[in-house]
C-alpha cells in the first residue's frame, strides 16, 4: 500500500495511526502542502479534490480518511479498532465525527489560508478562529469522556479505536496553536496514554521522512 500524506496533516495523521495500530506496511509519499502540490495535475489525477490522505491499496484508490478509516476496519478486522456491540460502535463513530466533522474542518489549512489572503482576516484574529471552535470542541469531548465511567485509558473501552485515531492529531494540532488544554484533563490523559503505544508514536508528524529536521 501507498499513503500519499503530509506530515502535518491531521488526517493523514490519523490515517497513519490506523494502519499502523492494523500492522499494515505502507509506502509514504509526500504531498507537500506548503507548497500547494496538492493541487498540481499529477496529483488531482488520484484525487480531483486535491485533498489528502489518498491511499492506494493495490488498483484501488481510497480517499476521504473516515472511508479509509472504516475500509480498513472492514478488510483488516484485527485487531478490531470498532467495539463488537452496535451502542458501542455509534459512541466510538459519535467521537470521531465531533472531531473529524466539527473541529478538524473549520481550522483546516484553506479555511485558515482563505480567511487570510481572501478575507485579509489579522493573524490574530485567525488564532482566535482556530482557539474558539477547538475550545467548544474540546468541552464537548471532555464532558463526553467524563460521563463514561466504564471507559479504560482510551477514548472508549480498554484499547485504541477509531476515536484516539482522531483525538491524538487534533491534540497534537492544538498544542501546535497553543491551544490551553488545562481544562481538559481526560483529553490530555487519553492523549499521553495513546503516545505511549508504538503506534502512535511512529505516527507521529515529527518522525516523519518529510518532517523538517
Amino acid at each position: 500500500m501507498t499513503l500519499y500524506g503530509y506530515f502535518r496533516s491531521s488526517t493523514a495523521y490519523r490515517t497513519r495511526i490506523a494502519l499502523n495500530l492494523k500492522g499494515l506496511s505502507y509506502d509514504n509519499v509526500s504531498v507537500n502542502l506548503a507548497q500547494d502540490k496538492q493541487l498540481e495535475a499529477e496529483f488531482k489525477a488520484l484525487n480531483p479534490q486535491g485533498l489528502v490522505p489518498v491511499l492506494q491499496a493495490d488498483d484501488l484508490l481510497l480517499y476521504q480518511s473516515p472511508a479509509i478509516l472504516e475500509w480498513l476496519e472492514e478488510v483488516y478486522p484485527t485487531p478490531a479498532l470498532l467495539p463488537k456491540d452496535a451502542a458501542g460502535r455509534m459512541h466510538v463513530r459519535a467521537l470521531s465525527a465531533m472531531i473529524g466533522c466539527d473541529m478538524h474542518p473549520i481550522n483546516n489549512r484553506r479555511i485558515l489560508q482563505y480567511l487570510r489572503n481572501e478575507l485579509s482576516v489579522e493573524e490574530e484574529d485567525v488564532m482566535a478562529w482556530c482557539h474558539r471552535w477547538m475550545s467548544d470542541g474540546f468541552v464537548a469531548l471532555e464532558q463526553r469522556l467524563a460521563s463514561n465511567k466504564t471507559r479504560g485509558d482510551f477514548c472508549y473501552g480498554d484499547s485504541p479505536t477509531l476515536a484516539d485515531c482522531y483525538l491524538i492529531p487534533q491534540v497534537s494540532s492544538a498544542r501546535r496553536f497553543k491551544v490551553d488544554l488545562s481544562a481538559y484533563p481526560n483529553v490530555v490523559a487519553v492523549d499521553a496514554h495513546c503516545r505511549t503505544l508504538k503506534a502512535f508514536a511512529d505516527a507521529d508528524p515529527m518522525v516523519q521522512p518529510d518532517a523538517p529536521q
